[in-house]
């Protein structure tokens, strides 16, 4: 493991997921074992990932499982002496919003098994015509978001004054756009740097991804109502900074390959409308943490404290609603 750069400074990681997987254990005790190897994690935010769901009781609601997990483990963590790292601060679930009006009482389990802590859905919309890219848990196609029945779904969310988080890939973000100039009112934000593409058809036009991709987020920044997260990068399907065999790439590679994705988030949206995300478990087969947390420091290394700060947690914590919880050592 590589020393840790600059260790003072504070950080919510912005997404994460917990699931108990075959080849793949990520609960409260990995997480935490990550959150403790040097780097201040202040707090964490959890997002879904089709975890701990009920395993009775209307197929809706079964979601909510997920969430009652991830306020268990929050409550944990609370109760902790010390307080090293508030996991799951906050709570973003999953909801199928083409329920439409009926997805209300969705929310409100949610939000009751939340505790406080929950603060927004998240309904993956990644499509794709090839499948091979697609995760058959979350059916979706080219034109749910225009679909009258997710956008009756998605209406309530304002009225819970709940918060969207979007995963899609970058050919989507016109798509995306269009939703956020729907529902100005509603925060949401953008999910692992937009969805980049690097493998299948996509791997042979990586000039023509990146014009697209790049002019999409320059578009999308124009909606004062999003943000966007910086990570998400060592997922398989970005091609980007991938671990070859057991050789896992260090701090300043990863850097050298995010960059000139991350950078251009960060100079359309602003600092205060960008947070940092690990996205662990799923990028662990890319990187540990420790390295993750240093490339992100190495690319924004040159930042005034100010723009730092607001990287690495203000903006998580002003979006997610999480209080002081960043602000003071847990």
């Amino acid at each position: 493991m590589e020393p840790v750069l600059d260790p003072a400074q504070a950080i919510i990681d912005a997404h994460h997921h917990l699931y108990d997987r075959p080849g793949v254990r990520y609960l409260m005790r990995e997480m935490l074992d990550d959150a403790r190897a040097g780097h201040d994690i202040r707090a964490t935010v959890f997002v879904q990932a089709r975890s701990m769901y009920r395993n009775s009781g209307p197929e809706p609601l079964r979601a909510v499982g997920e969430t009652e997990f991830a306020a268990a483990v929050a409550d944990t963590c609370a109760r902790a002496v010390p307080r090293q790292a508030l996991l799951c601060a906050a709570i973003v679930g999953h909801a199928d919003l083409t329920l439409g009006d009926a997805v209300g009482a969705v929310l409100e389990a949610h939000i009751e098994a939340g505790a406080g802590r929950f603060k927004g859905i998240r309904m993956p919309l990644a499509w794709d015509r090839d499948a091979s890219l697609l995760n058959p848990a979350y059916p979706t196609h080219a034109a749910t978001m225009e679909d009258d029945a997710f956008l009756r779904g998605f209406a309530r969310l304002g009225e819970f004054g709940l918060s969207f988080d979007a995963w899609l890939f970058f050919h989507q973000i016109p798509q995306f756009i269009s939703l956020a100039r729907r529902f100005p009112d509603t925060p949401m934000v953008l999910n692992h740097c937009g969805g980049v593409l690097g493998v299948g058809r996509y791997r042979d036009i990586p000039g023509e991804v990146r014009r697209q991709w790049q002019d999409a987020i320059w578009d999308l920044a124009a909606c004062q109502n999003v943000m966007v997260k910086l990570g998400g990068l060592g997922l398989p399907l970005t091609g980007i900074g991938q671990a070859t065999g057991a050789r896992r790439p260090g701090s300043a590679e990863l850097a050298a390959a995010w960059k000139p994705w991350i950078e251009p988030c960060i100079e359309a949206f602003g600092p205060s409308r960008c947070m940092f995300e690990s996205n662990f478990p799923a990028d662990k087969a890319s990187y540990d943490y420790v390295a993750g947390w240093n490339a992100m420091k190495r690319i924004v290394r040159s930042a005034s404290q100010a723009d730092k700060d607001a990287l690495f947690w203000k903006t998580a914590a002003r979006f997610y609603r999480i209080g002081q919880a960043a602000g003071n050592a847990c």
